[in-house]
């Protein structure tokens, strides 16, 4: 009892000495480092994979976490952030615009379809919301696969090949380079631009939650009918979150062409939004940092245990019953927020004991 509370005043001293910009000092130090303790090229590799995935769930946080949208064909969004690059820097047509000029396109496509789906349908919430950008998802896939013809545009399952690399100020990533005698090689130079483009959508994100905008995305959330008495404009502020969502899910498409150098329609399959949306509840829905630590679990469990292989997903989908049990808010999720859910729980269980007791059952 004695070692605990010891522990537990070492930790509390621990928090009140490490503030927020310590901490975030300490965790990007942390991932500008770790290309030089990695084992292997291949743990660098799966380092970048994180980065690329809490991209992906800092966009549908937007949409999820602070607007309260449940959005299951986010993939779409990234696929065709994916294929508008691959379509306008490779050998299928000819075609290779400079980086910066294909990401601003490749955010302005898929801001545009997140507008296309949203606008005709936030009249419809909850189940329905969810069911209608599942389909919208689908579509996607099936166009993806099926705009081979009668002009080729996507080269239907065959996917396309060739991509050109991100080519910023002069140096293509992921071409030979030495600094000061040390080679950096593909998946390293790859590695610390998913980082640094990571680092400003995570700067761009956070300045977002605590903006007006914000605010009033929280409010939507809360109660929607209070927040239209309050003169909030919601369905405005609703496609402005889709829009938002959405291009952070082109620009990592973006990102992620030019790293694998192809794009496959199989990659934009409805699981991988089940995945994305898996990282948002399991870090912390509304959480930032629960981005990043959602991604590096959902990435690295399964990465660690590939040598079990049958097992592996077992573990991971007990995991996320665990967490639902007893941490229902997510790992970095809010103390209100747990507060709300524990809330939300207790009356349903009293109410399934009223129901239980009035049947004769003990």
């Amino acid at each position: 009892m004695a070692s605990l509370t010891v522990r537990q005043t070492l930790w509390a001293s621990l928090e009140t000495r490490l503030t927020p910009r310590w901490r975030v000092g300490l965790a990007v130090a942390a991932c500008l480092l770790f290309p030089l303790i990695a084992p292997s090229e291949y743990w660098i590799r799966v380092a970048g994979m994180i980065g690329l995935y809490t991209m992906l769930a800092l966009g549908l946080n937007i949409v999820v976490g602070f607007a309260g949208l449940l959005d299951l064909g986010y993939v779409a969004f990234y696929g065709i952030g994916s294929y508008v690059y691959a379509i306008l820097a490779s050998p299928h047509f000819e075609i290779h615009l400079p980086f910066w000029l294909l990401l601003v396109l490749c955010v302005l496509a898929a801001a545009g379809s997140g507008v296309l789906i949203g606008a005709p349908t936030l009249r419809v919430k909850g189940d329905y919301l969810a069911i209608v950008t599942l389909g919208f998802g689908e579509i996607a896939y099936i166009l993806f696969i099926n705009l081979d013809r009668p002009i080729n545009i996507t080269n239907g399952v065959n996917g396309l090949l060739g991509v050109d690399p991100p080519r910023m100020f002069g140096f293509t990533i992921g071409q030979p380079l030495d600094i000061a005698g040390l080679a950096v090689n593909r998946t390293t130079q790859f590695y610390y631009f998913i980082l640094l483009f990571a680092f400003i959508i995570i700067y761009f994100v956070n300045q977002l939650r605590t903006s007006h905008i914000g605010r009033a995305w929280a409010a939507i959330r809360e109660d929607e009918i209070a927040a239209v008495a309050m003169g909030i404009h919601t369905t405005r502020l609703k496609l402005l979150a889709f829009a938002i969502g959405a291009s952070t899910a082109g620009f990592a498409g973006a990102i992620s062409a030019g790293w694998s150098s192809s794009v496959f329609p199989d990659s934009f399959l409805f699981m991988e939004s089940i995945n994305i949306l898996c990282v948002v509840i399991l870090g912390g829905i509304g959480s930032i940092p629960g981005c990043i630590v959602g991604s590096a679990i959902l990435v690295g469990i399964p990465e660690v245990l590939r040598d079990l292989r049958i097992y592996r997903m077992t573990a991971f989908s007990l995991i996320l019953i665990l967490m639902m049990i007893f941490r229902p808010e997510g790992i970095m999720g809010s103390k209100l927020r747990r507060r709300e859910l524990l809330a939300e729980r207790e009356p349903a269980l009293d109410h399934d004991d009223k129901e239980l007791s009035a049947s004769g059952v003990e």
